[in-house]
């Protein structure tokens, strides 16, 4: 293999050359306690792992348990690998490729959402065009003046980054989005 094609630190270049990187979702349930994220974020920049979507929020109060929902891509190796190294954090009890339990379940993905506020300024038809397709995606609006609209908006990342696109020539001035949030479609739990 060529050395240029081989950055330095990144886990992506161990694997076989055959196995296609993909996107996964993985759930990890953990101890809420300090430190906790701070250890996780730092096993995946520590290998050179890149997250693409994070999101974190205490799931069971009583317990003190949070669920880090993490979206990342690699080869089915290095994804495994991911999967190991974050199951012998000690604070974490349990790790679930989301997309994986999906397959063996028969479906093709988790159930995955994203929320987005996404800030427009206008006046006139573009205002007036603005309105119309927000109604459109489903998108609320939430706040409002004779200057602006902010629109919250849900579903899948497609959806929301399709939505962003087209109120770009439309006066759009900022974007805030979560993370994705994921559960396994079915009666079954992590």
């Amino acid at each position: 293999m060529n050395a240029q094609l081989q950055p330095t630190g990144s886990a992506y270049f161990i694997a076989k050359e055959t196995e296609k990187p993909e996107n996964h979702t993985l759930s990890v349930l953990v101890d809420n306690e300090p430190g906790v994220l701070a250890r996780v974020i730092g096993l995946f920049s520590g290998r050179g792992y890149n997250i693409e979507s994070l999101t974190v929020s205490e799931t069971e109060h009583e317990k003190h348990l949070s669920r880090i929902t993490i979206v990342t891509r690699g080869t089915p190796h290095v994804l495994e690998q991911i999967k190991h190294q974050l199951e012998r954090i000690v604070p974490v009890h349990r790790v679930v490729d989301l997309t994986v339990r999906s397959h063996e379940f028969g479906q093709e993905r988790p159930l995955e959402r994203e929320l987005a506020l996404v800030k427009v300024a206008g006046t006139g038809e573009a205002r007036v065009e603005a309105l119309r397709l927000a109604d459109a995606f489903r998108a609320s609006v939430i706040d409002a003046n004779t200057e602006h609209f902010i629109f919250e908006i849900t579903g899948k990342g497609s959806k929301i980054d399709q939505f962003i696109a087209i109120m770009k020539p439309l006066g759009l001035v900022e974007i805030c989005r979560t993370g994705v949030a994921a559960l396994n479609r079915g009666p079954q739990g992590m």
